[in-house]
């Protein structure tokens, strides 16, 4: 099992219900590979540097998951396909980053910061 983060933009004529629904469906296609959800952070409508698809914002979501590597090319597909995605990114995480993720979920850099001052 190897550790990812995926950043999708989606378009930005999602309702909120049609937003849960898409990550729903991705975290499930991650589950039933056999993977495990790690983190999800839905960021929310956010504007773009450049216009995409004619569209100047999208709907911003980041998942980081666990899954065996033959998974990505079936989800990198599903991605491709879906038109309510606009880019997505997946990206292998090595030691550091998953252990950097999981102190900045947690709080342990802001608290750093403040014992400093």
């Amino acid at each position: 099992m190897n550790n990812y983060e995926l950043m999708v933009i989606f378009t930005p004529v999602l309702s909120e219900e049609e937003f849960k629904a898409a990550q729903k469906k991705y975290a499930a296609m991650v589950s039933d590979a056999g993977g495990t959800t790690v983190h999800s952070n839905p960021w929310g409508l956010k504007s773009l540097a450049y216009p995409v698809q004619k569209k100047t914002t999208g709907i911003y979501w980041v998942y980081q998951f666990t899954a065996p590597s033959e998974f990505n090319e079936k989800f990198k597909i599903a991605l491709l396909r879906d038109e309510q995605v606009m880019r997505h990114m997946i990206t292998k995480l090595d030691k550091n980053a998953v252990e950097y993720n999981v102190n900045k979920r947690n709080g342990v850099f802001n608290k750093q910061v403040k014992a400093e001052v």
